[in-house]
C-alpha cells in the first residue's frame, strides 16, 4: 500500500473490474487498497461515437473493484481531443 503514497494529490485513472474508466485525483486510500478520488469523471468510451466524461465529484471506490492504477500525464491528457477518440469499451473482467 504504501506505493500509492508518491500518487496522492496527483491524477490518476483507474480501470475497474466492470470496465469502467475513473479519472481523477488521489485523495487518499486505505490498507484494504479502497481508493478516495476528488474531482472524478467516468469516461465512456464508444465506437460510434466520442469518449463522454461524466462528472462523479468526489468517488469512493472499493480496492477489490480495483484492476489497476496509474498516474495520468495531464499535458498528453489536456491536449488529447477526446471526441475524435473511437474505442470498444472495456469488457468486465472475469476471474
Amino acid at each position: 500500500m504504501s506505493s500509492l503514497q508518491g500518487y496522492v494529490d496527483r491524477r490518476v485513472l483507474l480501470i475497474l473490474q466492470d470496465g469502467r474508466s475513473i479519472i481523477g485525483t488521489l485523495a487518499g486510500f486505505d490498507q484494504k487498497s479502497n481508493v478516495v478520488l476528488s474531482d472524478s469523471k467516468e469516461r465512456v468510451y464508444s465506437v460510434d461515437e466520442g469518449v463522454e466524461e461524466i462528472p462523479l465529484g468526489l468517488y469512493l471506490v472499493k480496492g477489490d473493484m480495483i484492476i489497476l492504477i496509474g498516474e495520468l500525464d495531464e499535458a498528453i491528457d489536456q491536449s488529447t481531443d477526446l471526441s475524435t477518440i473511437r474505442a470498444e469499451p472495456l469488457p468486465p473482467i472475469r476471474y
